[in-house]
């Protein structure tokens, strides 16, 4: 008798994930049902711009981490956001959660005929003309009257609410939003697409001769963050009430986006998480020193990329995924038709 044939078992996830996955829930309920009601409302207000940094640290891996674009220009997003939401809310009177959401909309439709112009660029010179771009973006802004000029715009579309009931409807909404965008990532990046990405950030010449449709799925990426970056913009301006050009299209949201991305860990999910909370909580803790905060910043990102060139993540991943978007090859079983025929 012939003994059965072994076939591994391929899985996805784990006991780890699912016990991730529970405490992640457990943290959205208690952010959802209990932190806006035990907090004050500057804590609420500073949480929805963590909840803006998530955003942003998400939206940026997939266009690196998955992707394989390192953009240095996506504040330009952030700032068509933040207009696109001000100009909604108070020249078209749409309400403000519709107009965030127009706002992303909008970001994206920007992003799709720039995306022909950028991508006529490789490597650092794609960086570059990134940031070139935005910076076109900001001087363009700052010379329509109507949206400020130099000055900016505040939004007054909340004007007459009470300040209690403004700050827990952003808090909520924003919450809501993030992970929205979180879940999406994860759900695009267990799909064919997201496979198809994965190819393209290692090799495009390969994944193209594997009939990956490789500047489709370039172009989707860079439109689908630059749409994250634009929600994101359009958050800040409904949390601040106001933008100008010099804040909202300040390269210090792209640089944010790299430190979350680099530290938490580039190409997964759970990093950017990881890193928008460490770089939250060192804003809030060191904002009292001043410039030296950034010189902070800057020794823990050059600790992380020396002891942990994957991200702080990268540290437990092996053992622990919240977020499992790929197979594992677990233990061997006996093939169940063999070894029926081999009992024979």
């Amino acid at each position: 008798m012939s003994r059965p044939a072994a076939v591994p078992t391929i899985t996805r996830g784990g006991r780890g994930s699912l016990v991730g996955g529970g405490v992640m829930l457990l943290v959205v309920v208690l952010l959802a049902a209990v932190v806006p009601y035990v907090v004050t409302l500057g804590a609420l207000s500073s949480l929805v711009m963590l909840f803006a940094l998530v955003i942003l640290g998400t939206t940026w891996n997939l266009l690196a981490g998955y992707g394989g674009m390192v953009s240095v220009g996506q504040q330009a997003y952030v700032g068509v956001g933040g207009y696109a939401l001000i100009q909604l809310a108070d020249a078209v009177g749409a309400p403000p959660w519709l107009a965030v959401l127009a706002a992303g909309l909008i970001g994206a439709a920007i992003a799709l005929p720039t995306s022909y112009l950028v991508f006529r660029l490789a490597g650092g010179y794609f960086a570059i003309g990134t940031w070139v771009v935005a910076e076109v973006f900001r001087l363009v802004t700052m010379r329509i009257d109507g949206l400020g000029g130099g000055t900016g715009l505040s939004l007054s579309a909340f004007r007459g609410t009470d300040r209690v009931e403004r700050v827990a409807f952003v808090y909520w909404f924003a919450l809501a939003l993030m992970i929205a965008v979180v879940l999406g990532t994860y759900l695009l990046m267990r799909s064919r697409v997201g496979l198809g990405l994965t190819a393209i950030r290692d090799d495009r010449v390969a994944a193209s001769s594997l009939g990956v449709a490789v500047d489709r799925g370039r172009r989707l990426v860079y439109v689908a963050g630059s749409a994250g970056a634009a929600l994101a913009g359009a958050l800040v301006a409904l949390s601040t009430l106001g933008v100008t050009p010099g804040s909202i299209y300040s390269v210090s949201w792209t640089a944010a986006m790299i430190f979350i991305v680099v530290v938490g860990g580039i190409g997964t999910i759970e990093g950017p998480l990881v890193g928008a909370v460490l770089y939250w909580a060192l804003q809030q803790a060191l904002a009292p020193l001043g410039t030296w905060y950034l010189v902070v910043l800057g020794v823990v990102a050059v600790g992380v990329v020396l002891l942990a060139p994957r991200g702080l993540w990268g540290l437990v991943a092996g053992r622990y995924q919240l977020f499992p978007t790929g197979y594992r090859v677990g233990a061997v079983a006996p093939d169940a038709t063999v070894a029926r025929r081999a009992g024979e």
